[in-house]
């Protein structure tokens, strides 16, 4: 059962820890990541930033992401740091499905609030230049 989030600023505000994993479409692994994320309030927008070390293959090395999320109360619209509309979000359940269109590939997304400490994100990309599953698991910090 998904744990419903009624103010998804307070829920998600402060540190977290992430691991992801990059999953092939035909399940051989291709990486993962370890690392941090916070939720920093302000301005009426919740600044989500992470930091991690990336294992791809033979490559290991820094990686950062940074998204502006504009909630208003369990919703938000999730923006890129440049600014541009990444997805709508609705956590009023504890889960969400989404898509993003990114060229021409498809980047299809679910969020589930597992409880009060552990979410979790998952994005099956496919499309003619890619063909895998992004899976990120949050750990209140």
């Amino acid at each position: 059962m998904d744990f419903a989030i009624t103010d998804l600023a307070a829920h998600f505000a402060g540190p977290w820890r992430l691991s992801r994993d990059i999953v092939a479409a035909d399940g051989e692994p291709m990486g993962e990541v370890s690392g941090t994320a916070t939720f920093t309030p302000g301005d009426g927008v919740l600044v989500y930033h992470e930091t991690g070390e990336l294992r791809l293959g033979s490559y290991t090395g820094p990686v950062s992401r940074t998204l502006v999320y504009h909630p208003d109360g369990a919703r938000a619209a999730v923006h890129f740091d440049h600014g541009g509309f990444f997805h709508d979000l609705d956590l009023a359940t504890g889960c969400w499905t989404t898509d993003h269109p990114c060229r021409d590939d498809l980047y299809r997304g679910e969020y589930r609030v597992l409880d009060a400490d552990h979410w979790r994100q998952e994005w099956v990309v496919a499309g003619p230049t890619k063909d895998h599953v992004i899976t990120t698991r949050f750990t209140r910090a």
